[in-house]
């Protein structure tokens, strides 16, 4: 059997090529050298199907070999990765092996967004295959990314008839595994409480997650893990798989007959039936794959590499964020322009960076029921025009940002009155509201080009440093009012390319302002949009307690600089859970810093704790983005602290971080392992000058103090030194509640 290897630093993924032209998938784990078609076995069983070409030999099946791009049609009987039917309704595949081949470099995606790297970080490999009787051809592409252990799939399907194709499935990747036992890691969520972490175990049979939603969503995160029954954070095999895709899709686990794993992702197939015209091309968004021996940390770690430095672009990929302060939990949109100067002063005075004015600002915006679409200026709400306040901040000494909602348009809008077909409206309905909004359809160019053009005239009028773009719905009621349009199939998809258009356009034409993505908070917290937006906003929930579990949750595919986390007030807007200053702001320089809330509120204890924490912040950047980050606690199970820490690549500096979570009388110390230190070095705490081994810290930890009240938290910077160790005891830096 001939066999084509990828290999990385670390890993290898082996692919055959089968007597009959089916393309296998023969291994893929750590790094080896040898020829892994050994593994297949041959077996008659009952019910599979056998290929026409193989005579009488019962024993070869599609429904029982291990396919690298298995489809519906040829006698493979679980979950395919491609499905397709001609115009006669006639459905079914028998992809076949034709050719490969090896190029320098990493392939891009039309329109998509995409692993990028220099010529002499990547290869690319391409492997054709086609379906003689429907003429259609499968372009399947991996990019191997050596050094970071990436491999990224995508496929290219082209009809090569005569006759109009319908594409009615088409996963981005397939991946079959013919033994182990494996769980499956999986980020689940609501609006304001996103990725939860859910480990379960992979059974026979199908369990599928995703999206109908139009957006990644609140409910089901594109990022996915594949694991060993017994792999933990610091040690087992792990699958890490991620989807550069920003719409609906749908991942897929199949656990077979015979004890086989099949894992699948790409657009959902639900009301996906994409027309193929005659030489015509379909894109299949990529996902990036990746192995590691080093559990759930390791592959972390891998992806929060690739993110940072080969899918995030622009100025502020691996910069630090300004810090900023949005106006939106301090005054929602009962603002005026006298109001938001008088927090931009005080929010000046404390060394704030930024302020972001949030929704209320366009139109007559004064509610939700109203304005979106209207993209200009309400100057008598502001007092005057934009430039004016963005020149006042400026002169204050902070840059000046705006929120905006592209996708979205309210009835009650000069744009709505004007053009009504341009929103998904079902004639002869009523549509379905949310937030009283409803979508615009940005599948169309025109509409995009609109809002672009209308967005842009905005931000020409002013000195804007920074872009919030936010999406505050789910879509339904699809339909577009262009005359003859019959491609329902594939509105959806095109609606996401719609979107990344218009960000593509906002990078090219403004690339030296910071956008940050959002949904409802986080729900399009994607890897597609952290192309176009190096950061977005976590969620609408800014409680410190529960984004800890928010940002746990996150950390396992995205890297910290992604993450939009704020200090807000208290008691929080959300939950109505107090909590002090100092705790907050613990929990957000987890994140891209900043503050949603009037500072003029704070007591002068308080606006001190702030300066402080600006400088804190300033001071530890560099370690909280570009140090390895370690989770040192499971908020399933750890019920008293939750911690964690960042570690600088030479292992030479730590930032520990930790926040109680209960309270009891006559309450048992917890002690906290510290994880990523070089056990041979000392370090000294500059918290309370002791000086520790770096063994004692892993293997023991430090104990935190027991103090009154709920929700206290601790900052521990350790820096290597070559002083004795001492005995020593965690205390608090902060007064107790």
């Amino acid at each position: 059997m001939k066999t084509i290897s990828l290999h990385t630093k670390n890993t290898t993924y082996q692919i055959g090529i089968s007597e009959y032209g089916y393309l296998l998938h023969l291994y893929y784990g750590p790094k080896i050298e040898c020829d892994m078609s050994y593994i297949l076995q041959y077996f008659d069983r009952g019910f599979s199907g056998n290929p026409y070409e193989a005579g009488e030999d019962r024993t070869v099946s599609p429904d029982l070999l291990p396919m690298e791009y298995p489809c519906y049609g040829n006698g493979d009987f679980r979950s395919p990765a491609v499905n397709v039917r001609n115009k006669q309704g006639v459905y079914g595949l028998d992809l076949k092996y034709k050719s490969h081949r090896f190029l320098e470099g990493k392939y891009g995606i039309p329109g998509l967004p995409a692993v990028y790297a220099d010529k002499k970080e990547a290869q690319t490999l391409e492997i054709v295959l086609e379906d003689a009787a429907f003429e259609v051809k499968a372009l399947l592409k991996y990019g191997v990314l050596p050094d970071l252990d990436v491999i990224t799939r995508s496929v290219v399907i082209q009809n090569k008839g005569s006759e109009e194709v319908f594409i009615g499935k088409a996963c981005s990747f397939s991946l079959d595994f013919v033994s182990g036992e494996f769980d499956l890691l999986h980020f689940y969520g609501r609006h304001a409480m996103e990725r939860n972490l859910e480990r379960i175990p992979v059974i026979h049979g199908n369990q599928s997650f995703g999206s109908r939603r139009g957006a990644s969503s609140h409910q089901h995160n594109p990022f996915f893990l594949l694991a060993g029954k017994n792999t933990s954070e610091e040690a087992g095999a792990c699958y890490g798989m991620s989807f550069l895709y920003s719409g609906n899709f749908r991942f897929e686990v199949e656990k077979d007959q015979i004890h086989q794993t099949r894992v699948q992702m790409g657009v959902l197939d639900e009301m996906f039936d994409y027309a193929l015209a005659p030489g015509e091309k379909y894109y299949a968004p990529e996902v990036a794959l990746a192995f590691s021996a080093d559990g759930l940390t390791g592959i972390s770690h891998i992806f929060h590499k690739l993110i940072r430095h080969h899918v995030c672009r622009g100025k502020y990929k691996t910069a630090r964020r300004p810090v900023l302060l949005n106006n939106w939990e301090a005054t929602y949109m009962n603002f005026d322009g006298e109001k938001i100067l008088a927090i931009a002063e005080q929010a000046a005075k404390l060394g704030v960076e930024m302020l972001a004015l949030d929704d209320g600002w366009f139109g007559n915006r004064d509610c939700d029921a109203q304005g979106l679409g209207d993209w200009h200026v309400n100057e008598a709400k502001l007092g005057g025009p934009l430039s004016e306040i963005a020149d006042k901040i400026n002169a204050m000494g902070m840059k000046f940002g705006l929120w905006i909602e592209p996708e979205m348009v309210n009835e009650d809008s000069r744009l709505y009155q004007k053009h009504p077909e341009w929103a998904y409206v079902i004639p002869g309905r009523k549509p379905a509201r949310c937030r009283n909004q409803l979508v615009l359809d940005f599948s169309k160019k025109e509409v995009v080009d609109y809002i672009f053009d209308s967005i842009s005239r905005v931000i020409d009028s002013a000195h804007v440093e920074y872009i919030k773009m936010d999406m505050n719905r789910s879509i339904c009621d699809v339909y577009t009012a262009v005359e003859g349009y019959q491609n329902y199939g594939k509105i959806m998809y095109e609606y996401v390319l719609g979107v990344y258009d218009f960000l593509e356009r906002l990078n090219r034409r403004y690339p030296d302002i910071l956008i940050e993505g959002c949904s409802g908070g986080g729900g399009r917290f994607d890897a597609g949009m952290l192309y176009y937006t190096p950061q977005i906003w976590c969620s609408d929930d800014t409680d410190a307690i529960e984004r800890i579990r928010i940002q746990h949750g996150t950390s396992f595919g995205y890297p910290i600089s992604a993450v939009g986390s704020h200090v807000s007030a208290s008691p929080n807007h959300q939950t109505g859970r107090r909590t002090e200053i100092h705790t907050r702001a613990v929990v957000a320089m987890a994140g891209s810093f900043g503050y949603e809330l009037d500072l003029n509120l704070l007591t002068d204890e308080e606006k001190g704790a702030v300066k402080k924490q600006i400088q804190d912040y300033k001071r530890y950047w560099n370690l909280i983005q570009n140090g390895a980050y370690y989770r040192l606690h499971n908020p399933d199970e750890d019920k008293e602290v939750a911690a964690w820490c960042f570690v600088s690549e030479d292992q030479s500096e730590a930032l520990l971080n930790i926040v109680s979570l209960t309270v009891h009388a006559n309450a048992p110390v917890s002690y906290v392992k510290c994880r990523g230190l070089d056990p041979k070095k000392r370090y000294c705490c500059e918290e309370n000058g002791r000086v520790y081994d770096g063994n004692a810290l892993l293997y023991m930890g430090v104990p935190v103090e027991t103090v009154p009240g709920e929700y206290h938290a601790w900052q521990m910077h350790f820096v290597e030194t070559i002083q004795p160790a001492t005995a020593h005891l965690l205390r608090s830096q902060q007064p107790a509640v």
